[in-house]
């Protein structure tokens, strides 16, 4: 595949249609039907985004320098009216890699467009400076797209530390992802680094392959003073465990000068380990793919020479840099990945995509059909993405003492936690620990979901 062509068909999703301005008021409309009968989906929040104008940010974090701030209480000013089970789902958003993915018949045609879905599950994260909720322990989340043919089921197994398990599975036996969450946070001052602890398995079953990786790094910068921005950095390894091969992804820190800013640089190689790929692009635009031999040859003539633009003033790290220049494309490269626009609205709306803008959204009749202990169903959430700050804080406060009340009364009694979904085994590929879906969640028998909210 030496052509841009080939991979074009790899565009996500639907188009954000600028066009035409959606109010509030309108959101709430439940009669939102197609021409189809398909539920129309909304294109925006029931409310704009909270203010921090006026919120000291400072005031809570300086006692937490050094410290896992999954640990500490945050008001909801902190948050996006999102739980990070929600917040796990937006992997999702570009399944069309997968079942393209599906389709092809050569393994390193397979891996590339299994890196470019690993990198596009971090995407979302641009701009998100808002920190989603911390799941409630046996909280769940269901997402179901028959249009894009998968449903997902996740739940928090762990309260501390906090784990998240999810499971993914194409409606036609095509593929299955799932995985298990442990994101540390600590606080340096400046910034909050997120490690996200926790390997990612993708498993094409036609192909019998299965493909593991954990993500990269997060940072969000200027926690106190200035425009917060996020960088990712680290090396992702991608391996196909049944093939040999393997893709090397190496998420670039922005640098004293942000000329490394986004990108994301790497390759594949197979048993032999020979490089058969050289991989591409930005984590917030699109990832290329180039034969080794044509970026060698790239390289040497100086086509990526011309010196970028100093963009940082000053040689403070933490300030943003401004992006002077996208992706250059490389002659023969395919393109595997480009992230659809955001939306118009999408900076009043906690910078979320079209995707996000969904995730919380409660369909008529979905009430009577989804486990108690699903997400869409917290008052927390639900009040603030209505803009109502003072409900959000008191029902945050009332379920997190409603929690550690259960656990102390579990510990009086000297009860474990029995999780509902997912059991602690062995992930059979990489060997290591891992919660794994037991099965059952959609035969929709929840008469034994605990009373969390």
């Amino acid at each position: 595949m030496n052509s841009e062509e080939e991979f074009y068909d790899a565009e996500t999703g639907l188009e954000s249609d600028d066009s035409c301005e959606v109010s509030f008021k309108d959101a709430l409309v439940l009669e939102r039907k197609q021409e189809n009968g398909v539920w129309e989906r909304r294109k925006t929040l029931p409310a704009e985004m909270i203010s921090r104008n006026d919120f000291s940010v400072w005031s809570i974090l300086k006692k937490c320098i050094g410290m896992e701030l999954s640990k500490i209480a945050m008001p909801v000013e902190f948050n996006e009216p999102l739980s990070f089970l929600q917040r796990i789902s937006e992997y999702m958003e570009h399944t069309h890699l997968i079942h393209k993915a599906c389709t092809l018949s050569d393994s390193i045609d397979r891996m590339q467009v299994v890196a470019a879905f690993a990198v596009s599950a971090v995407a979302s994260q641009w701009e998100r400076t808002g920190k989603p909720f911390n799941p409630l322990l046996g909280e769940t989340y269901e997402l179901i797209r028959e249009d894009e043919g998968y449903r997902l089921i996740s739940e928090q197994v762990s309260h501390h530390p906090p784990v998240s398990a999810f499971h993914a599975e194409s409606l036609k036996q095509e593929f299955e992802f799932h995985g298990s969450i442990y994101p540390k946070l600590k606080f340096w001052g400046k910034s909050v680094e997120a490690e996200p602890k926790g390997t990612m398995t993708l498993e094409l079953l036609k192909h019998k392959e299965a493909y593991t990786w954990i993500n990269p790094m997060c940072c969000v910068h200027n926690i106190i003073l200035g425009k917060l921005w996020i960088e990712q950095y680290g090396t992702v390894e991608i391996v196909n465990h049944s093939t040999g091969d393997k893709c090397v992804l190496n998420f670039k820190p922005c640098g004293m000068f942000g000329k490394e800013l986004h990108k994301v640089e790497g390759y594949i190689q197979d048993k032999s380990k020979k490089k058969r790929r050289v991989i591409y692009g930005k984590w917030t635009e699109c990832m290329y793919s180039v034969d080794p031999k044509v970026y060698d040859a790239y390289k040497k003539t100086g086509g990526d020479s011309k010196k970028l633009r100093q963009s940082c003033e000053g040689e403070d790290q933490d300030e943003k840099p401004e992006v002077h220049e996208t992706v250059t494309v490389i002659p023969g490269s395919a393109l595997l990945w480009r992230m659809t626009p955001p939306p118009a609205n999408s900076a009043q709306m906690y910078s979320f995509t079209s995707f996000a803008m969904t995730l919380n959204e409660l369909e008529p009749g979905m009430e009577r059909l989804m486990a108690s202990t699903d997400c869409r169903l917290r008052p927390d959430i639900r009040a603030m993405e209505n803009g109502d700050t003072e409900s959000a804080n008191t029902e945050k406060e009332r379920l997190e003492e409603k929690q550690r009340v259960s656990r102390r009364e579990r510990s009086k009694d000297e009860e474990e936690w029995s999780t509902r979904w997912f059991n602690l085994g062995t992930n059979p590929h990489t060997g290591a620990e891992d919660w794994l879906y037991t099965g059952g969640y959609f035969d929709r028998n929840y008469a034994d979901c605990p009373s969390i909210y």
